[in-house]
């Protein structure tokens, strides 16, 4: 039974993107480059790192950055509303993969249920727009949002 639990258990976190890639991840897409993190400098976390402090790169700096940013609300476009899973904790940045834009933009996303938001990069994921999008470490932290839940976000295209 236990057998059954591990190799279930490991199915879903590699479907939900846990994995870098996920099962579900498309094949003919180029993996995405340094251009889509552009708001960070963030460096991959250390080998072995395995708490959300670690595995966060982020510098203070950068965090506040795009806190304040996130602020500087006009001249947006309101993309609509998704349900955002932890993306590949691995992955360094402050970014959204979601299927609401086609193209590598600046945005922001709002989480209500804790009056948060904050600048990200906004990175096409090959998906239906009702699939729910993919979120960094950083910006889920960033939110206020707990790790393991599927927070409702706003999301914005600010450029």
């Amino acid at each position: 039974m236990k057998r059954v639990f591990l190799i279930f258990g490991g199915l879903m976190l590699a479907g939900c993107g846990a994995f870098e890639g996920g099962l579900f991840a498309p094949k003919d897409r180029a993996p995405e480059t340094a251009e889509a993190q552009a708001t960070t400098t963030a460096a991959a976390p250390p080998a072995g790192a395995n708490t959300a402090d670690a595995l966060d790169t982020t510098s203070e700096e950068e965090r506040a950055q795009a806190v304040a940013d996130a602020g500087a609300a006009g001249g947006e476009t309101d993309l609509g509303v998704t349900i955002a899973s932890l993306g590949a904790v691995a992955e360094p940045g402050i970014w959204l993969k979601t299927p609401l834009v086609q193209a590598e933009a600046r945005g922001r996303v709002e989480f209500p249920e804790k009056g948060t938001k904050v600048a990200v990069d906004l990175i096409p994921l090959d998906a239906e727009p009702g699939a729910g999008s993919q979120i960094s470490l950083a910006a889920m932290r960033l939110l206020e949002a707990d790790l393991t839940s599927l927070p409702e976000l706003r999301v914005y295209r600010t450029e």
